[in-house]
């Protein structure tokens, strides 16, 4: 192998290396909120929402849940979507905050 055949290899391997760097950073995608951060301890969010304290949240229904809130974006099917609430983050789909409201339609 010759040193263009190198310069070469060496160029390809590079742009492949950074290529797949990039794939594997958004197959990992945006953080979910965890329920330990300020904001989602605030307003009562919990991934799931049959694990909502009934007596601190007497508004909350189990049949209420991210998926069905006006403020999640994303497919009711996905497991997480991104929300109003948490901007830059994703929420888990069946789980529910203070600030749930009926989705339209």
């Amino acid at each position: 192998m010759d040193k263009l055949d190198r310069r070469i290899f060496i160029a390809r391997a590079l742009v492949v290396g950074a290529g797949c760097v990039g794939a594997c950073a958004n197959a990992q995608g945006v953080a979910l909120v965890d329920e330990k951060d300020a904001q989602a301890v605030a307003i009562g969010y919990r991934s799931d929402t049959s694990k909502v304290d009934g007596k601190k949240y007497p508004q909350h229904k189990v049949t209420q849940s991210c998926s069905n809130c006006q403020l999640y974006v994303g497919k009711p099917a996905d497991a997480s979507g991104d929300c109003a609430v948490f901007p830059g983050k994703r929420v888990a789909a069946p789980g529910w905050c203070n600030a749930w409201v009926a989705k339209a339609g």
